[in-house]
């Protein structure tokens, strides 16, 4: 009898050692597009020229070259210099592929991963990257690098050391279907290097990694400089080879954004992508754009179009109602500033996760409703009926009717105008908007104009781009103008934006302060999804709990990118659908010496 014990244990065992087998991709629930050994990617030109120098330009300043800690402002580019455990390709939402790790292997039951580090890998002092350096960059990250790591990791129990180039993590939550994806994303740093370095105070260290470019040059706030490495590791893998062709690549940083354009323009640089339409219609102009020695195009991608939109901090007591959030977004004329300040290039954003099959559309579909029953009564009635879909007007500046529909839901609230000026309890209905640039102003304050008239007080306030970001980080604002870019497939990065324990973690990415069990529950359920159809109707779901409570002022977007570029450059015949390419792009023959 017990040897029969023993043989079912056995069989058992063997099972599960076949089932949990060694794999060259991670995906939580899609086929991946690429063979096992497939030989690069569909959108790079294999035999395209490394050399030459990309310059590009950057707003603001930078004092930091770690971009893992909350201290300092970053500098641009600097993530270049590590590589991940796995790489994505730009083609499929979800899938991820060998380069760090040469090979993954994921348990039965989703309690554990391992990954198995490619011998060849190194970094770019020579020294080989073992376990041992993964699992300090996961244990440095949550102990000493920006706070949302320890909850984007929450989910796993430890890093455990197999072997030289075996690195296994165990986790406390088997239903959490996106861990391993998670995991694949882990940029490794070298442990010797920062050994006896103090990583949370460690802005000015310039690091080393084991990516395809390191640090070569730089003045703090003026510029930085990367040089591509000639004895890059994985230049000749798969998922490499086309790629990071420009042999340096510099970033000028200006202390004023007008200034950048003119520059450009001028041959200082040699790329922009362009996020004003205004300036898009009316300044990318002139001889250089006429005898095509500047490019100016617009490339249509398929990413998912995070929400944009002014956010209220409903940490703050004037913004805690959602009737009030709702009555204020009335106040915001989109046609009207589409028409007249963005020459109509844009569309209104109607859901956190735009320009997809994530967006809610219509009514919500038997999934979705599986999901949202749950919840009535504790989530807005509109959830269960058509999809949300900002007010519209009829473009002309004149939205009495808005206005009037707004003034009606704030008295119902307890709100009414004395002396012209809105007033609760004595208080006045007043509040300010934070800004890092001048950039919005134009769009902020016809918003404000519509605010007075109904007896609502907005201010603007501009500050340093070093102290908005101290401010966003500690919440202390009441208004701010955000993008939360999400991924063709969310899964726990969610948590960081509307996570309850997120909103409580200074530096997290929740801005707004959403603190909801029913938000929190619907993402449980975008997490353990077991499908892509279930995914697509967790976050459907959430898209409707979100999009009717009125957390922000949404605004605008487009399909494509506008970028601008010197007609130095070739690009592979495909564009990837949910990148620009940038890093596919090699410089001309005639310019590689420049």
């Amino acid at each position: 009898m017990k040897k029969l014990s023993l043989a079912i244990f056995l069989l058992t065992l063997l099972s599960t050692n076949i089932f949990a087998k060694k794999q060259k991709y991670i995906s939580i629930n899609e086929k991946p597009k690429y063979t096992q050994n497939f030989k690069h990617f569909d959108y790079v030109n294999v035999n395209a020229k490394k050399g030459g120098i990309f310059k590009g330009a950057i707003s603001g300043t930078f004092d930091s070259f770690n971009p893992f800690i909350l201290k300092g402002n970053n500098v641009a580019g600097i993530v270049m210099i590590y590589d991940s455990l796995m790489t994505p390709s730009l083609d499929e939402s979800s899938v991820y592929y060998p380069l760090i790790a040469k090979e993954i292997e994921v348990s039965k039951n989703n309690d554990w991963v391992k990954f198995y580090i490619n011998k060849n890998a190194k970094f770019q002092d020579g020294k080989s990257v073992t376990a041992q350096d993964v699992k300090f960059s996961y244990d440095i990250l949550i102990s000493k690098g920006a706070p949302w790591y320890k909850k984007y990791y929450s989910d796993v129990k430890n890093a455990e050391v197999i072997d030289k180039y075996t690195i296994k993590f165990n986790f406390k939550n088997s239903k959490n279907k996106e861990l391993p994806v998670i995991l694949s994303q882990l940029m490794v740093l070298p442990k010797h290097f920062w050994k006896n370095k103090d990583f949370s105070n460690s802005n000015t260290v310039v690091p080393i990694g084991s990516g395809p470019y390191k640090v070569d040059d730089y003045k703090y706030g003026k510029y930085v400089t990367y040089k591509l490495d000639e004895n890059y590791w994985a230049k000749d893998l798969n998922v490499n080879v086309g790629q990071y062709n420009f042999g340096e690549i510099r970033y000028d940083y200006y202390k004023d954004r007008n200034v950048i354009l003119e520059s450009f323009k001028a041959g200082e640089f040699d790329y922009i992508m362009e996020n004003s339409a205004k300036n898009w219609a009316t300044l990318y102009t002139g001889k250089n754009f006429d005898n095509h020695k500047i490019i100016k195009d617009e490339i249509k991608h398929e990413n998912v179009k995070g929400m944009q939109g002014f956010v209220f901090n409903i940490r703050k007591d004037i913004f805690k109602n959602k009737e009030v959030r709702k009555a204020l977004n009335l106040a915001f004329d989109f046609e009207w500033t589409n028409k007249n300040l963005f020459y109509n290039q844009y569309k209104r954003i109607n859901s956190y996760f735009e320009n997809s099959e994530l967006a809610a559309r219509g009514l919500p579909t038997e999934g979705e409703l599986k999901i949202l029953n749950q919840f009535k009564g504790q989530v807005p009635d509109e959830v269960f009926g058509k999809a949300y879909e900002a007010n519209k007007t009829k473009g002309d500046g004149n939205i009495r009717n808005e206005l009037r529909k707004a003034l009606k839901i704030l008295y119902s609230q307890g709100w009414k105008i004395k002396d012209g000026v809105l007033r609760k309890d004595g208080k006045k209905f007043e509040f300010e908007i934070l800004l890092g640039s001048s950039s919005l102003e134009k769009v902020i304050h016809p918003f404000i104009n519509n605010l007075k008239k109904i007896g609502v007080i907005a201010k603007i306030r501009i500050v340093d781009q070093i102290t908005y970001i101290n401010k966003v980080r500690n919440f202390d604002y009441d208004m701010i103008a955000n993008v939360f870019r999400v991924s063709s497939s969310p899964g726990n990065e969610q948590r960081s934006f509307w996570g309850s324990a997120a909103s409580k973690i200074k530096g997290s990415r929740n801005m707004i302060g959403v603190n909801s069990k029913v938000v929190d529950k619907i993402i449980d359920y975008i997490v353990t999804a077991k499908s892509r159809t279930d995914l697509i109707s967790a976050v459907r779901a959430l898209d409707r709990v979100l999009t009717y409570n009125y957390y922000v002022i949404s605004n605008f977007y487009t399909p494509y990118y506008r970028v601008a570029y010197w007609n130095k450059f070739n690009k592979p015949k495909i564009t990837p659908k949910y990148s620009l390419g940038l890093f596919t792009w090699w410089i001309k023959d005639e310019f590689l010496n420049d």
